[in-house]
């Protein structure tokens, strides 16, 4: 069977002093009505989700095979001489000398050849099921599959402003991630609830994703122990049988760059691995401090990085599903604060792509990035930057894909409604250019002649309601009607569409014995251990 894979960026990653059953049934269309039923029509919330994203068109590659073949070998020289910690992980260290590894303490320099023929066993793609069957995702090759923003622990709507998030701000987002047509994933920590213990909000977090959405969802990494509880409630969702034998949940690794791979990160990945459920092997870089400014530079420290992160799942469970991760920005040299959408953001991005695909590997990067305060025109600029850049890059699995604000301090509501619409684009402009005879439109064109208008066509009529990308959003309306309705701009748009997705969010089905299982599961989990907020 397949397998999955996902992300997750935790509250420890933040510490780091960077950013830091069954389907609901698709809504039907009826048949008369005159204007106001079509109106109505356009603008109903459907319960529909649109398959993840199949590429027709080609990647767009920036090094050429001299380049690849030299950042390839300088990262191999890098994990050879130089090496990469392991913190307080002597297990890891024995697999490592076990396998032919220098090991002088808690460094592991690792021999040249070695990392590569390990992460030979990971697959090149694998599903990642969800519990509606029609919701699976496949992962690797030509597609692409869009998750929401993970780990801010600020929301912000129009009405209340920017504030910590509760578990009531967390649920509201998994509603609105099922509700959206063009979001595959129901995501991990779509924020952090810090009205609820540190050592117990991950239950409550998987308990809303498996409960109020039917798609696909990621596990904990904050703790190994949380990590096994995300593996234990999955197996009443799903049946224990069935998740040792399938995909069902995704986690983010994120590495600690430069070159060291942490205890807590390293221990939920072990736990993920044995029980067959993939990883996303990240590295967290911020160009010219956690990185060399140079692109070259920078994508061969995220390849050994990579390298010695993947190759370590596999020894772990060879075969275990995993995806090769890589979060990379650029650093504003003013204020410290990183930036996105920038070009050489772009550039490590794409490289960081072809990379991937040289392994065999599925590939995670790119996202809605913004270092915007609001949902505003330098958001949505280095929002269309980057979500154009992870498509043309080839990203498998794309995390942050809507609501991220604030350089991922924030979850914005408008933002993620906003964001979510225009991945809607990115699904079309991925099918490419057809050809096809009704394509080619020689009848249209031969109907019409010169002089004429195609609005009243027997092409253009047969072909206009999915011809073209329609967003649910944006206002293409007349100045005198708009400024009749208010003169609203688009973030007053989103706040109008958040409440309705929410108003009428209807939740999926759920077998009323697993129900039960996971709250006795939660229930105990939380009586034995007294609340923490450290």
């Amino acid at each position: 069977m397949g397998r999955h894979s996902g992300i997750s960026q935790s509250r420890n990653v933040d510490k780091k002093g960077i950013i830091m059953s069954e389907s609901a049934t698709p809504a039907r269309r009826g048949r008369g009505g005159g204007g106001a039923a079509r109106r109505a029509a356009r603008t109903a919330v459907s319960f529909e989700t649109a398959k993840y994203i199949e590429r027709n068109i080609p990647n767009f590659e920036v090094l050429t095979e001299e380049a690849l073949c030299i950042i390839e070998a300088n990262a191999e020289q890098i994990l050879e001489e130089v090496g990469v910690n392991f913190l307080d992980n002597p297990a890891a260290l024995k697999r490592w000398a076990d396998a032919g590894a220098d090991i002088d303490g808690e460094r592991v320099r690792i021999p040249k050849g070695l990392a590569r023929k390990l992460c030979a066993t990971a697959p090149s793609t694998f599903t990642q099921h969800a519990r509606n069957p029609e919701r699976n995702v496949e992962i690797g090759g030509r597609n692409l599959v869009l998750a929401p923003v993970y780990g801010p622990p600020f929301v912000r709507d129009a009405e209340g402003g920017r504030r910590y998030a509760t578990i009531g701000d967390f649920q509201k987002f998994v509603k609105l991630g099922y509700m959206s047509k063009w979001l595959h994933h129901s995501g991990g920590t779509v924020c952090e609830p810090t009205d609820v213990p540190v050592n117990k909000r991950h239950l409550d977090m998987l308990h809303a994703h498996m409960t109020l959405s039917d798609k696909p969802f990621m596990g904990s990494v904050t703790e190994p122990s949380r990590a096994q509880d995300s593996v234990d409630m999955a197996s009443i969702l799903f049946g224990k049988d069935f998740v040792q034998e399938n995909t069902v949940m995704t986690s983010l690794i994120n590495i600690n760059s430069p070159m060291t791979f942490d205890d807590v990160m390293m221990g939920a990945l072990e736990v993920y691995a044995q029980n067959n459920q993939a990883c996303i092997v990240s590295p967290f870089i911020v160009g010219g401090a956690m990185a060399p400014v140079s692109v070259a530079g920078t994508l061969t420290q995220v390849m050994a990085e990579a390298l010695a992160g993947i190759a370590y799942s596999q020894l772990i469970r060879p075969g275990a599903p995993v995806i090769m991760g890589a979060f990379v920005t650029s650093i504003d040299m003013n204020s410290g604060a990183p930036t996105f959408g920038t070009p050489e953001a772009a550039h490590i991005t794409y490289g960081a792509g072809q990379l991937a695909r040289r392994m065999g590997l599925p590939y995670r990067s790119s996202g809605g990035f913004t270092g915007s305060k609001l949902p505003d025109a330098q958001a949505a600029y280095e929002t269309a930057n980057s979500l154009n850049m992870g498509l043309l890059a080839g990203v498998n699995f794309m995390l942050h894909s809507c609501g991220w604000l604030e350089g991922g301090l924030v979850s914005s509501f408008e933002k993620f409604v906003m964001d979510a619409d225009q991945l809607g684009a990115l699904h079309h402009l991925a099918r490419g250019v057809e050809i096809d005879e009704n394509a080619q439109a020689m009848d249209a064109i031969r109907e019409v002649g010169p002089g004429g208008h195609y609005l009243g066509c027997a092409h253009t009529q047969a072909n206009f309601k999915d011809a073209f990308w329609k967003s649910d959003l944006l206002d293409y309306k007349p100045f005198e009607t708009w400024e009749d309705e208010g003169a609203r701009d688009t973030q007053s748009l989103a706040t109008a569409r958040v409440e309705k997705m929410l108003n009428d969010y209807v939740k999926p089905p759920l077998d009323q014995g697993i129900a039960d299982g996971l709250n006795d599961y939660i229930a105990k989990r939380k009586e034995a251990e007294p609340d923490s907020f450290m």
